[in-house]
């Protein structure tokens, strides 16, 4: 693995960390099995220049100009502010942040490909998946 993709790694960890420590879940590690499968799927977004989730679960995709590991896990996170703690749940506009808090998952892996114009598909996958219907409220903790 190259330099870039790997700062790239680690920029994508450390952002799910921070915003995992400020709910109050622990930490997670890279899984290089769960970054090589993220890989070979960004490699076929990439292929057919289509943003298409693979039908694993645990997964999240942003499409981004941007070559830093946090930028994605920023966006995911903003969705933060459309969740209801109190009425706790998936929505499509909120899964991507459930998934970075899910306290049960403990490692991640990513995978990023681009056409050299710009242009990044980024696929992040998770152990265990989260989003798990009834086990939100256990799993999505507010932020201290």
């Amino acid at each position: 693995m190259g330099k870039r993709a790997n700062l790239f790694q680690t920029q994508f960890l450390e952002a799910h960390n921070k915003y995992r420590k400020k709910h109050n879940v622990p930490p997670m590690r890279l899984n290089a099995e769960l970054s090589k499968s993220a890989q070979t799927w960004a490699n076929h977004l990439l292929s057919i220049n289509k943003m298409q989730h693979s039908g694993a679960g645990g997964e999240n995709l942003y499409y981004s100009y941007s070559s830093r590991g946090n930028v994605a896990v920023d966006a995911w996170y903003n969705e933060v502010k459309d969740y209801d703690y109190n009425k706790p749940g998936f929505k499509a506009a909120t899964g991507h942040f459930t998934q970075v808090v899910w306290k049960d998952s403990k490692e991640l892996g990513v995978g990023v490909a681009t056409d050299g114009k710009g242009t990044f598909y980024v696929v992040g996958r998770y152990s265990p998946p989260g989003n798990v219907i009834g086990q939100f409220q256990e799993n999505v903790l507010r932020p201290k």
